[in-house]
């Protein structure tokens, strides 16, 4: 486990976004851990997580111009890791956010922040049906900008309910032939003797085996 993902990892525990236990998920499975990136919600666990997904841009997305924020959590996460970028790297990287309805008043229109242009990276908290990239992509592309590459927080790894064996994320990569990037998979979290997952290791151990997405290493 690279030291980006322990980071990521702890940060996540601590704040409680991460969390273990049994949780009856959307799609009725029970799981035995829970991700949720709404809880980084003090000032100190956003600077660490926008850190965290500026490292990850920095290091391996491939080139990009700019980000864009699908609402409503990606909102806050792609200001975010924009500041990080220019205060960590130096690099000043506009950003963009949508409305999820059109404003008729004022400056109107669906998109706030930068003219949408060039290669736009996704940034997003998780993949689940995969509809928030759909709906960005397809932002992106009516503006003439190219989508290059989805920035997310977690990747649970895990297959549909379908006959499809690949998870969300990978589904994403082959439909739109873009890296889904991630600050850290559940992989990643069985690799490493933290002790809050311990005590849940033989649950995810199994939740994985059965559910674990086909494209997992």
């Amino acid at each position: 486990m690279s030291d980006l993902q322990q980071r990521f990892l702890k940060l996540a525990i601590a704040a409680k976004a991460l969390r273990f236990g049994e949780f009856t998920l959307k799609s009725g499975r029970i799981s035995p851990y829970f991700f949720n990136a709404g809880l980084f919600c003090e000032g100190a666990q956003l600077e660490a997580l926008s850190a965290c997904f500026a490292e990850v841009l920095h290091t391996r997305a491939p080139s990009f111009d700019m980000l864009f924020g699908p609402a409503y959590k990606g909102i806050t996460l792609a200001s975010a890791t924009a500041l990080q970028l220019s205060l960590r790297y130096q690099r000043s990287v506009p950003f963009t956010f949508n409305r999820k309805e059109a404003k008729d008043h004022g400056e109107g229109g669906l998109l706030i922040g930068a003219p949408l242009s060039g290669r736009v990276v996704i940034v997003d908290d998780v993949i689940s049906a995969g509809t928030s990239v759909r709906e960005s992509v397809q932002i992106i592309k009516a503006a003439g900008a190219e989508p290059v590459a989805v920035l997310i927080a977690l990747d649970r790894q895990e297959c549909g309910s379908g006959d499809d064996l690949r998870s969300a994320a990978e589904q994403v990569q082959s439909l739109y032939n873009m890296p889904v990037l991630a600050a850290a998979t559940l992989s990643d979290l069985l690799r490493h003797d933290l002790p809050e997952v311990e005590p849940y290791r033989d649950d995810l151990l199994r939740y994985r085996q059965k559910y674990g997405a086909s494209g997992r290493t």
